[in-house]
This record gives structure tokens, sequence and C-alpha cells, in this order.
């Protein structure tokens, strides 16, 4: 049996100012050519499939399409949600939707979701767990000593009378970690990957009676562990951090209990996101000028601040997203001497200076509306006028 492996496709995501709908139709068809070329048999989509909770119409037709043609193309699809969905929209028309092998589960329901698909070796048992948070499943189990997510997820699979002699693959939306190290972050996950140390954190042998585990959450493509517990990352880049992954979306061929084999099938995006580095002069040359259509993140590392930078750069590279400087300023900004900077200054006096010479300009008064708010949340300040 041949698996491909989804997550985070964060569908409706923007990047800067720029609509990504386009780029992820892209993709997706990309993907739909890959099963078809494969001969895949079923769809792991781990959750994240929307980028927010309430998504666009275009997000939305765009899901739509999608598993349209794979149903056109009779190929199963498993598919669970992540923190970003919402669970009763994701589930919207799922009981309609079984008679096309199209099988969701948006919510934690008490039970480990369970469905079973044939090959030539037998069953094999594919589970979906959506994401869950420990006090969540505390309510199904009261009983159970549920201090952690790591707890929860165990609990979960615990009740979920696993065949171990079986075939068992399972869909998960978590925060799963090896032994003496986190997954590395993508930067793009949000703050709830990325602030959750040790309280979301879950060990990877938590999925030890699964033949593969397809996870989703972390948009850097990786094995957690061993090979079988794994990452597919997002398909798109959609952070500066994610600039060096190489996007790409893991197929499984499950054949005899034991015997998993994972490829890793590369993705070419119909406008990649590179970052640019150097003086304006040199990265607008037109022998240094390549691929124009795609996103771009420019480090300028001119000393002087460029009146207008972003409106010369997207003469060349209209898709640039955003531009930020490396010279001397900002490097003596790295390592200020804080002591006593703020005795005679009021904050919002600092933080004009500050966007004065990072970006030649003044802060809005909606910019420092939000840098107020950040300040008093993190104790900086008290100040509210």
């Amino acid at each position: 049996m041949k698996l491909l492996h989804l997550a985070d496709l964060h569908l409706g995501r923007s990047l800067g100012e720029f609509d990504l709908i386009e780029d992820q139709r892209y993709i997706l068809q990309q993907i739909l050519e890959i099963i078809q070329r494969e001969s895949v048999d079923a769809v792991l989509i781990a959750g994240d499939v929307y980028d927010k909770s309430i998504p666009s119409e275009a997000a939305v037709n765009l899901l739509d399409s999608f598993l349209y043609q794979l149903a056109r193309q009779k190929t199963a699809v498993y598919m669970i949600s992540g923190n970003h969905d919402s669970d009763d929209r994701l589930n919207f028309g799922s009981s309609l939707f079984r008679s096309s092998r199209i099988f969701i589960c948006a919510a934690y329901r008490g039970t480990l979701s369970r469905y079973t698909q044939e090959d030539e070796y037998g069953a094999v048992n594919i589970y979906l767990l959506p994401f869950v948070k420990a006090s969540y499943v505390k309510h199904f189990f009261p009983e159970e000593p549920i201090r952690s997510y790591e707890d929860a997820v165990n609990v979960i699979i615990k009740h979920a009378g696993i065949d171990p002699d079986g075939r068992n693959v399972i869909a998960a939306h978590q925060f799963v970690a090896g032994k003496e190290e986190s997954p590395r972050l993508g930067g793009s996950e949000g703050m709830s990957a990325q602030n959750v140390g040790l309280v979301e954190r879950i060990g990877y042998d938590c999925f030890d009676p699964f033949d593969y585990a397809a996870l989703g959450h972390i948009h850097s493509p990786q094995q957690v562990g061993r090979k079988q517990v794994r990452y597919s990352g997002s398909p798109l880049k959609y952070s500066l951090s994610e600039v060096n992954n190489a996007k790409s979306v893991p197929l499984i061929t499950l054949k005899e209990k034991g015997q998993v084999q994972v490829e890793q099938i590369p993705l070419k995006p119909m406008r990649d996101l590179r970052h640019l580095k150097g003086r304006m002069e040199q990265l607008l040359d037109k022998s240094a000028v390549t691929d124009p259509e795609d996103f771009i993140y420019a480090t300028l590392t001119d000393e002087e601040v460029i009146n207008d930078a972003m409106g010369i750069f997207q003469q060349i590279y209209p898709n640039t997203v955003r531009i930020d400087y490396d010279n001397s300023h900002t490097r003596e900004l790295e390592k200020p001497d804080l002591s006593g900077m703020g005795e005679e200054r009021s904050f919002p006096e600092l933080i004009r200076d500050f966007y004065q010479l990072m970006y030649g300009c003044g802060i809005s008064e909606e910019e420092m509306k939000i840098m107020k708010e950040a300040a008093q949340e993190a104790g900086v300040t008290d100040e509210t006028d």
C-alpha cells in the first residue's frame, strides 16, 4: 500500500501583502500529479488544513476542488484538524464525504478514530488523532492521571485497543520531539509552536505501536526519533526562516508488517522564496537578477537608508515581501548599552527614534499602539497614553 503524507497546507495564507492562493493551487496540482504517477492508495492530511479558523471563500473552494479531484482519482483521504482549524467547519459534510472515501476527524470524541484499508498483505489500520489538549482528554478519562499533553496522548492510545501485530498508521497534529532535542521549527508555525517549551512536548515513543506516524504542526520536513515518525512539513515556504527548506512530500510504502519504505518526493513551487543580501546597486544589477517573480526578503548593507527602497526593489522584484538593513548602525543596535537609556526619555520617544533610524520614516499611530501593547505585556512599560 502506498500512502502520501501531507500537513500544514494553511490554505488561505498570505505572505506579507501577497495572497498565496494561486501558489497553493499550483502546488496542490503538482501533488495530484505525484499521486497519480505513483499510484497512491491513500492521502494522509495531518492538520492545519486552513490557515484560519474562519477560512476565506477562496480557501474553502480550493480544498473542495482538491478533495473532488482525489475522489475522481479513487484515492482515499484521511484528514484531521490542526490547531489552526475550526473543528465544525472542517467537519462540514464529513458524513456525506465517506461515500467518496474521504474520512475527516476534526475533533476527538473520546475514541481514537480507526479506518481499515486492505492490500495484498492484509489490513492496514489507519488512526486519526486531531489536535488535542490535555484538559480536553481528561474530560473523557477522569480516572486517569493526565498532567501533560504526553500523558493525554498516551492515555488515548492505551484505550484504543491497538493490535501490535497488525499494520498500524496514525495521523496526528502535536508537538512531537526526540528524547534529547526538539524538532526544528520552520518559524511560521505561530506562537503556539514556538513557545510550547515542555508544556506541549510529546516524546516520539508515544507512537511506538505504529508502523508510521504522519505528523503535522511543524513546517520543516524532518523525522523525529526514527524515520517512520515524521513531519511532512508545509508544502510551501511560509516565512523567511524556511528559506533553505527543501519542500517535499513523503511517500510511504507499506509491505508486510515491519517493512516500511519512506521516499521524499521534492516539490517545486510556482514562486520560490529567497533571501538576498548586499548593496542595493549590486542586488539590482541586471547580471545579478534571476527569477524576478520569486518572493524576496532583502537585507541591504548600504550604510545610508535608501528612500523608497521597497518601491525601487519592486520595480525589479515585484513580489518583494520585506526589506531590512544590516550595516554598522544596525549592528550597533544589536548590543546596546541599556543602562539608564530610558531615565530621561519616554517609551514613545525611544520607539520613534528607533523607527527613524531603522526605516528612515516615522511610526504610525496604529504601529505605536501595537508597540505599547506589546511592551505592556512584556512588563517593559506601564505607559498607556
